[in-house]
């Protein structure tokens, strides 16, 4: 055969389309083509779900990161941190995907420079947030679940405060979003919600609208003052705090408060009953100790405590706003804002389940899971505390 029959014999073959050899070619081709596919965008995947890459934005950077690192999720006893994609991207692949291509809205925010200055980021956090949460509520706090587990939950390592919480949200498999919202970044501000309750009583206590020789109740903390011309506060009464008006000049008016204070110190706080923590005042130094504004009769003990207790009455002065003739109205917001902020997670305890001195650390143990400011947190403490076990669930 010649070189030139040689030559196009071989030039017929390799141009010849394929027979024999073609689905083995493909699919070879095919099997590599999906390896290097895959490989990409499984790498670009992993690439976006990283710490490093999350902060890469520094509007997350900035904010929400530097908030995480004061927070148990960062540093804690165990060792064990929490990254950005640990709490905020589903691990299934499904899920996953879905995810990232939500996400595709934070790309557009950042080319755009939508929260890329702190005033912006906070404008909009109470909106990111609410986003966020309802992702969560709807596939039961799933992120969280992948470390947090009340199957593996030991019972008898917890104190009795977290057992009392968490126990019931095990029976009822409550997603843990429900009660800890703000446990790694700051709560949005303007979350928070007023009670249109408390408004109307705030109006009325604003009024002024007081009579001498009748008692009153402080809705707020209400600066106190040495005399009627007095410019600079000596303490202030605080909510719940029951007074007398004794006298009336001008815009201020003259308050008696008879309560009790510990018989040690300088005595600057001032408490609603014998044994009880319930703060009515706080006082400067110079003013607790002075017998003509706070007269203190004979101490008596408690013997709970052994502490020595003495009942005082306190003559100020303060302005005319901020008191209301029944407490119950008070009362009446405060058992409002205690239902609605904290029978989201679980039953709350009736008040009575708590004496009035345990009752603080309970509450704040848990306030910090809920939107009540601080004005609401301390109305809700003072009701409980007047509601307690001590008082027989009234008072």
């Amino acid at each position: 055969m010649s070189l030139k029959s040689t030559l196009s014999s071989f030039w017929n073959t390799v141009s010849r389309p394929a027979t024999t050899i073609s689905l083995g070619v493909i699919s070879l081709g095919g099997f590599i083509t999906g390896i290097i596919f895959w490989g990409g965008f499984n790498t670009a995947m992993e690439f976006t779900n990283t710490e490093e890459f999350c902060v890469s934005c520094h509007a997350m950077r900035d904010n929400v990161y530097v908030e995480l690192q004061s927070t148990v999720h960062w540093e804690n006893r165990t060792g064990v941190r929490a990254t950005c994609p640990d709490c905020h991207v589903p691990h299934e692949w499904t899920n996953k995907v879905a995810r990232k291509m939500q996400a595709s809205k934070e790309v557009w925010a950042a080319v755009f420079g939508t929260i890329n200055t702190r005033e912006k980021f906070e404008a909009r956090r109470a909106e990111l947030a609410k986003h966020e949460w309802a992702r969560l509520e709807a596939n039961n706090s799933l992120e969280c679940r992948n470390c947090h587990d009340y199957d593996s939950m030991d019972w008898d390592a917890m104190s009795a405060e977290a057992r009392f919480y968490m126990e019931p949200a095990a029976a009822l498999n409550t997603g843990c979003i429900e009660c800890h919202k703000g446990i790694a970044h700051h709560l949005p501000d303007n979350v928070a919600v007023g009670s249109p309750a408390m408004a109307k009583l705030e109006n009325k206590a604003n009024s002024g609208s007081v009579s001498v020789g009748e008692d009153y109740f402080a809705i707020r903390d209400i600066p106190v003052y040495e005399s009627a011309e007095g410019s600079e506060p000596v303490g202030n009464l605080t909510l719940g705090a029951a007074v007398e008006i004794l006298d009336e000049t001008g815009d201020r008016v003259q308050v008696a408060l008879k309560a009790w204070r510990k018989d040690k110190g300088f005595g600057r706080v001032i408490f609603d009953e014998f044994g009880h923590n319930i703060r009515v005042a706080v006082l400067s130094k110079d003013t607790a100790q002075n017998a003509d504004l706070v007269k203190a009769s004979a101490p008596q003990t408690d013997e709970a405590t052994g502490l020595d207790w003495a009942p005082v009455t306190v003559t100020l002065w303060s302005d005319k706003q901020g008191y209301v003739d029944e407490i119950d109205e008070l009362w009446t917001v405060a058992e409002e804002s205690y239902a609605a902020n904290c029978s989201t997670c679980h039953a709350q305890p009736d008040p009575d389940h708590f004496g009035t001195n345990s009752w603080p650390a309970q509450f704040n143990g848990m306030v910090g899971f809920t939107n009540m400011d601080e004005a609401q947190a301390n109305l809700v403490l003072t009701y409980l505390q007047k509601h307690s076990a001590d008082y027989g669930g009234s008072h």
